[in-house]
């Protein structure tokens, strides 16, 4: 059985800051041509990025796919609302989890397998200031505890 080939596009590494990561999904994109070779060179932001839920299907707002340089005319807009794919199932499981217990859609990282354009969503619930704060020092005594134990060595 042959492995996925996957190639990391753009990662959201502030979500995982800012959010408690409770679930994963993937999902394909509805794209243009333009936005795919735009991909292809690495040129997506996920930063602000956000999914909703609306009529049965799931969009992707604020994902920035900058425009390709070389498209001489149908060039697409950035910020453009993208469809997601994915099963209905799926979605059904994530409008009942995000309507009663106030979670949110958070794109994690956007990455092409097998050719093909996946974005990662995650079923997320926002952290509070002092579980940041816990998390940063969780992380930073991880840290000097590995230091540690090099120089143990």
């Amino acid at each position: 059985m042959a492995k996925d080939h996957i190639k990391i596009i753009a990662e959201n590494r502030k979500a995982r800051h800012e959010y408690f990561i409770e679930d994963r999904f993937e999902a394909g994109m509805v794209l243009k041509g333009t936005e795919v070779k735009s991909l292809r060179q690495g040129r997506a932001n996920l930063k602000d990025s956000y999914a909703r839920i609306k009529k049965g299907e799931v969009y992707i707002h604020q994902l920035h796919i900058s425009p390709y340089p070389f498209a001489y005319y149908d060039n697409h807009d950035p910020l453009r609302v993208r469809k997601l794919l994915m099963h209905k199932h799926e979605i059904k499981q994530l409008y009942g989890k995000i309507n009663e217990r106030g979670h949110t859609l958070v794109p994690l990282r956007l990455y092409f397998r097998d050719g093909k354009v996946k974005l990662e969503l995650a079923l997320a619930k926002g952290k509070h200031q002092h579980d940041k704060r816990d998390t940063i020092r969780r992380r930073d005594e991880q840290r000097d505890l590995e230091r540690q134990r090099k120089d143990y060595k």
